[in-house]
């Protein structure tokens, strides 16, 4: 069930082991779409417009825990391509206990500061109480999520991405059930979306933790494993912190954007909460692609098959290109009735508001999808910081026209939208500086590692 990445042909190598990916992540989306279709339809404008103004704060914090295993994954992935078991095993004890411990202590600091943080975030006060019910339920989940994302890592590190496919497939079928038990059967309002998002996190992590113990010999720990090794424990939080904070920071920008957009009024948030899931529904695959390529430049890498690693960056650049167009076009075309499936048929507004977002996004979608690829070059490389680098090119880009441009009258709203894009094409300009010659120091150094 594992996939050797540093062997046979490279496009059908990438592909194969990024289809479970993205077939994940498209589970954990079609969970977004239903579970936010069920809170618009059931609960009305408002109840949307806080679950959507949740989604900015929870993709954030969940994306330093993403960025973490991520990170570790990278280390995990080096070890697994030089077939170095003892150095594989002991990085997973490591990472289990760092990740662990600061998804503990990030949650015991929002839990405390979540009034202050969504006074922050400029919530609307006819919206504030249903935001504020909604967060504190979801982050008592938080260590649950933590946990799955620490072992999809590690069996994503070793080539296994169907297993974590199956279990976000149960999760996400019980996340649905338990929505419709909670809210319409229950009664519960918004806290029943969060009690079944938790649920079925839970569900997913004690599901992967068990399989692991298992049916993963990569897993199965001595006593030699569990000591403390200094030099890989400093690898494993370098990478891990490096990759965590360009995660964060891309997140951040957003939470940004997100606090920004509140400003304008109830519709418009009500609006951008329904077509960012449309957003990221439409350029998952090219998110979930870049991180498989990842994977796949960190076991060519650490295997020492540098001429690989270059053929596979072409053709992954290729592969996000052709499915980027694709997705661009359908976006545009069915904008207005993506949106009809969030917003009913008389909220025009709303759904015009959606309509203006989603084509302005959808037709930079290729910038996206390379920047993708550039974050899993560089992160596969063992160089993450050229990634945060990147990400502070185009978050930096859209928050600061973000608040520029949508001060001036005449721009408003567009200035949001625009400033987005704008910033992806300015960061994918850095990327492809940095790989115009063959020999760009970056790659460079990697190599000589």
């Amino acid at each position: 069930m594992n996939h050797d990445l540093t062997k046979g042909k490279i496009a059908p190598s990438i592909a194969l082991f990024a289809l479970p990916m993205i077939a994940g992540n498209f589970l954990q989306q079609l969970y977004n779409v239903v579970d936010t279709i069920i809170v618009s339809h059931t609960l009305g404008s408002h109840a949307l417009a806080s679950v959507g103004a949740s989604f900015a704060l929870i993709t954030f914090l969940t994306s330093i825990i993403l960025g973490l295993g991520m990170g570790s994954g990278v280390v995990f992935s080096h070890a697994y391509g030089a077939n170095d078991m003892t150095t594989l095993k002991k990085s997973f004890h490591l990472s289990f206990v760092f990740i662990l411990s600061v998804a503990l202590i990030l949650n015991i600091i929002t839990l405390l500061g979540l009034h202050p943080i969504l006074v922050l975030l400029q919530i609307p006060s006819e919206l504030f109480s249903n935001t504020y019910t909604y967060m504190q339920i979801i982050l008592f989940g938080f260590l649950f999520v933590a946990c799955y994302n620490y072992y999809s890592a590690v069996l994503r590190s070793i080539g296994n991405s169907l297993i974590p496919l199956v279990v976000l497939f149960i999760c996400t079928v019980s996340n649905i059930i338990l929505d419709f038990i909670f809210i319409l059967l229950l009664q519960l309002g918004i806290a029943g979306a969060a009690w079944a998002t938790i649920c079925s996190q839970a569900l997913s992590a004690f599901i992967l933790f068990i399989y692991c113990k298992i049916k993963v010999p990569e897993m199965r720990l001595t006593a030699e494993h569990w000591k403390i090794d200094l030099h890989l424990f400093h690898n494993i939080i370098q990478y891990s912190l490096l990759t965590s904070i360009q995660q964060s920071i891309m997140n951040f920008g957003i939470l940004m954007v997100q606090g920004r957009v509140n400003s304008f009024g109830a519709s418009v948030m009500a609006a951008f909460g329904a077509a960012v899931k449309i957003d990221a529904f439409a350029y998952m695959p090219a998110q979930d692609f870049g991180n498989a390529f990842s994977t796949f430049i960190a076991q060519n890498h650490g295997a020492n098959q540098q001429e690989r690693v270059k053929q596979g960056t072409k053709t992954a650049m290729v592969m996000s290109t052709i499915f980027c167009v694709i997705s661009s076009f359908l976006v545009i075309y069915f904008a207005k009735e993506l949106m009809l499936l969030f917003v009913n048929a008389k909220e025009t507004e709303i759904i015009h508001i959606g309509i203006q977002y989603l084509q302005i996004e959808a037709s930079c979608y290729v910038g996206i999808g390379l920047l993708f690829l550039f974050y899993g070059l560089f992160r596969g490389l063992g160089k993450p910081s050229i990634s945060i680098l990147l990400t502070i090119v185009s978050l930096g880009t859209r928050v600061l026209l973000t608040y520029t441009l949508s001060s001036i009258p005449t721009i408003g709203l567009y200035g949001i939208w625009w400033s987005i894009p704008i910033g992806w094409i300015l960061a994918d300009g850095i990327g492809f500086l940095l790989l115009k010659k063959d020999r760009s120091p970056f790659i460079q150094r990697s190599n000589n590692e």
